[in-house]
């Protein structure tokens, strides 16, 4: 079943923490907003206010649930669990540089995740709810969720390989658009800043 060629799905990442400022993975882990990335989830509210979204969905982590409040969508949302970010195992709140001081080559996309998720888990994480979505017949989704997460979202949609989101960096609170072109499914926009 496919999608409407209309269809967009909004991929919106939560604003800065203490830990997305510091390089640490945090996938488990709920730490809040810092002061500028509850500016950054503010600033996204003219952005979003000008879609017409008939779902809502965010990741049950607090700061992406406050991300999509600030943004102005938080009353119609609902918590999606499939929106939540990788769990990193045994390296969550560990920065990569201090990874690879025991692992050299250390890379999320490519090692093992003892006691965490697989690049694999987190393909058909997002598939699943790719799926899901195409089952509501939803036309202009929004997606509030976390950096990892989206970039195998985002590749997984374009091209069912979820090694491509490697190659799409998202910063804090940054706005990414998914949909067709005809019938192809495509990346419209990444990595937009408000």
């Amino acid at each position: 079943m496919n999608m409407k060629s209309g269809v967009q799905i909004w991929l919106i990442r939560h604003g800065e923490t203490e830990w997305s400022k510091s390089g640490q993975h945090t996938g488990t882990t709920d730490i809040p907003l810092t002061d500028a990335g509850r500016t950054q989830a503010r600033a996204l509210a003219p952005v979003l206010a000008a879609q017409e979204f008939d779902l809502v969905l965010t990741s049950p982590m607090n700061r992406a649930i406050e991300t999509c409040r600030l943004a102005g969508l938080g009353e119609r949302s609902q918590v999606e669990p499939e929106l939540h970010e990788w769990n990193y195992g045994i390296y969550e709140g560990r920065t990569t540089p201090d990874i690879r001081q025991e692992t050299p080559d250390w890379s999320v996309w490519t090692s093992p995740m003892p006691e965490g998720e697989s690049l694999a888990d987190i393909g058909k994480r997002a598939q699943a709810l790719i799926d899901k979505l195409v089952a509501t017949r939803a036309t202009n989704i929004a997606l509030f969720s976390h950096a990892h997460f989206s970039r195998v979202f985002g590749a997984q949609w374009a091209t069912g390989a979820p090694s491509l989101g490697a190659h799409l960096a998202m910063d804090t609170a940054a706005m990414s658009v998914l949909g067709y072109e005809r019938d192809v499914r495509v990346i419209s926009k990444w990595n937009l800043l408000p």
